[in-house]
């Protein structure tokens, strides 16, 4: 269903105030650590063949929907009431700004990707004391809340193979992290759950 062009620009005007907030703060933070020196972009980098396959298919699904978003929101490809795309927007931002939050207490232990031979810390404290993944969560709620507002058969498709290749990069997450921080990682896991909780006690 192609919306009323009447109809269309608010939705677009928030769709990509979603995008610009989301992939500036992306950015942004990239830009701060290459000029201190931290090569944030680790992905498939002297890794072996599995961790190399993942971080690559994640990199593809991760730019791919950036082009699908756009294309729903220009040419105005969306299949839900005004009320589920208006939930959409405050979807979307909640994601925002759950992302922010997580590149600001991950300070300079930020990558994107599994580190090569960065020496980086367990961040445990802020939003990481109730979610071992909040960026990670945020980007889901990014991408679902741009297809509550923009939902169609391409968005979808790209949305769910983002989030299904974000999920196994963070599995492959979880085992490097086992293995470079040992029990103190494992007690952490142990506390806080995955995307969203923490166990009483």
């Amino acid at each position: 269903m192609k919306i009323p062009l009447e109809g269309a620009m608010p939705y677009r005007i928030l769709a990509s105030f979603v995008l610009a907030v989301f992939y500036g703060i992306y950015l942004t933070k990239q830009y701060r650590q290459k000029c201190r020196g931290i090569q944030t972009m680790q992905i498939g980098r002297g890794k072996d063949e599995q961790t190399h396959t993942t971080e690559t298919l994640m990199g593809v699904a991760t730019v791919g929907i950036i082009p699908a978003q756009l294309l729903s929101i220009v040419f105005g490809w969306s299949h839900l009431s005004a009320n589920a795309r208006f939930t959409g927007f405050w979807v979307g931002m909640l994601g925002d700004l759950i992302f922010l939050i997580s590149v600001l207490c991950m300070k300079d232990s930020w990558r994107a990707g599994i580190p090569d031979n960065d020496k980086t810390q367990l961040v445990t404290d802020g939003i990481y004391a109730y979610s071992r993944n909040p960026a990670f969560l945020g980007f889901y709620l990014q991408y679902i809340g741009v297809l509550l507002m923009y939902c169609n058969l391409l968005t979808g498709m790209f949305t769910v193979f983002a989030i299904v290749m974000l999920h196994l990069q963070v599995l492959q997450e979880e085992r490097y992290l086992t293995a470079a921080f040992g029990s103190a990682y494992l007690d952490y896991r142990h506390r806080v759950y995955r995307y969203l909780g923490r166990r009483k006690g």
